[in-house]
């Protein structure tokens, strides 16, 4: 996962691609593989949820994710979780610049 923060005029601004293959069941069935896609995202600061959202097969590959939040202050961590179909999960922080 790659992850972007950055504060300006008060707002937070990220940046975050979340690598993942994204199977959808469609797709899956036609490779003869399980299907595998992000099912929930969240961010957070401290223990302030920023961000959260529920995904389904829609998304593309590799999905980019931009989104914007006040509250923070440049050195802050911003904690980003991505759990996907198979009960995977990939944990990455960023510093808030």
């Amino acid at each position: 996962m790659r992850i972007k923060a950055k504060l300006k005029n008060g707002i937070v601004v990220v940046k975050m691609m979340a690598k993942h293959i994204m199977l959808s069941k469609a797709e899956a069935k036609r490779q003869g593989k399980t299907a595998n896609y992000i099912t929930n995202m969240i961010g957070t600061v401290g223990d302030t949820i920023v961000f959260e959202a529920t995904t389904s097969q829609t998304l593309s590959r590799d999905p980019y994710v931009k989104y914007y939040f006040k509250g923070a202050k440049k050195g802050d961590t911003l904690k980003m979780v991505w759990k996907d179909l198979l009960g995977n999960e990939k944990v990455d922080t960023a510093k808030i610049k």
